[in-house]
């Protein structure tokens, strides 16, 4: 719903009532919901770009501008450019500082979904990571995730709020009674949902009791437990770990025997069936994606209730397994 708001406000603000040509670009790794909120608010699947990326799996500013330039070129109207601030595959973080550059340059919105890793900047090595969020016209954040709070704590935040309004403003005859005083915005008239939930209590009431600080030090332990599980995949000799965690999502899987297609195909077969018998165990869950063509686990730490021993027991199971599904 927040990525919906963000660019129908995107598309108002930057292509009025004509639709026809407007251009979207993401990567490959965004969130499926940025492709949908753009075919929701009108945007053809034609016009919604898949920008190349880096070997380290970020965006490629170079080939955004080169596509958005074409596309100008062609008669198209390139009017939004998303960027992720910890992708759901690997939790990695686009080059924000860059991409705010070109937006600029190009006269192009630029959002960034931050649903996942966006409060890490509330550590000091977060905010180091995540620089250039704040550059953004607007920015998806989900507390339901690295706040901690319950599901369904979305939350979007735009630079101009007249621009949210203009885009989502509506009224009818049944709502004159309603008062305009008070500072507080309505937001009825800066989403699609009129009436809807107060999502904010559930954000506000929790930092209220317990401070910032004890979400700041829970997130750092997040990126410490991270750092863990990389440092100890890297040194099974069954796995590949391919990068580096940005946050606290760390990827790995069965590495192949050499270099050819079929010894790659033979690797994610057995990835597979490490991710059976790892979640066969019952005691931890992982969940897998693709990159670039190869199977791939992930673990992702994020609940407030993970700490170092349930890590510990995780990484003794997932190093375990790799050595049996190899021995088999």
């Amino acid at each position: 719903m927040a990525t919906f708001s963000a660019t129908v406000a995107a598309r108002h603000d930057r292509l009025g009532e004509d639709l026809a040509g407007g251009t979207v670009y993401t990567t490959a790794f965004a969130h499926h919901s940025v492709a949908k909120a753009a075919r929701l608010a009108g945007i053809r699947a034609a016009h919604i770009r898949t920008v190349p990326h880096t070997p380290d799996l970020r965006m490629d500013p170079g080939a955004a501008a080169a596509m958005i330039r074409a596309d100008r070129d062609a008669g198209l109207r390139p009017f939004l450019l998303v960027a992720t601030a910890g992708t759901t595959d690997t939790g990695t973080v686009d080059p924000l500082p860059q991409l705010a550059d070109l937006a600029r340059r190009e006269d192009v919105w630029f959002h960034v979904d931050a649903a996942y890793g966006g409060f890490f900047r509330l550590t000091a090595r977060g905010g180091e990571r995540l620089a250039g969020m704040e550059e953004a016209d607007s920015i998806t954040l989900d507390p339901h995730k690295t706040l901690f709070m319950p599901f369904g704590t979305g939350a979007l935040v735009v630079r101009d709020l007249a621009a949210l309004h203009a885009a989502h403003d509506g009224t009818g005859s049944y709502l004159q009674d309603m008062g305009a005083a008070g500072s507080v915005p309505d937001s009825g008239h800066l989403g699609p949902e009129l009436t809807h939930e107060i999502r904010g209590v559930r954000a506000w009431l929790p930092l209220h009791l317990h401070g910032v600080d004890a979400f700041r030090e829970a997130l750092d332990e997040k990126l410490d437990l991270a750092e863990h599980v990389h440092g100890t995949l890297s040194g099974v000799a069954e796995l590949e770990v391919p990068q580096r965690p940005d946050l606290s999502t760390v990827v790995f899987r069965v590495r192949p025997a050499e270099g050819s297609r079929a010894a790659a195909e033979r690797a994610d077969e057995a990835s597979r069936r490490l991710l059976e018998r790892i979640n066969g165990h019952r005691r931890i869950v992982l969940s897998s994606t693709v990159v670039d063509g190869r199977y791939t686990l992930r673990v992702c730490v994020v609940s407030h209730r993970t700490h170092h021993d349930r890590v510990a027991e995780a990484l003794k199971i997932i190093t375990a397994e790799a050595g049996n599904v190899l021995a088999g």
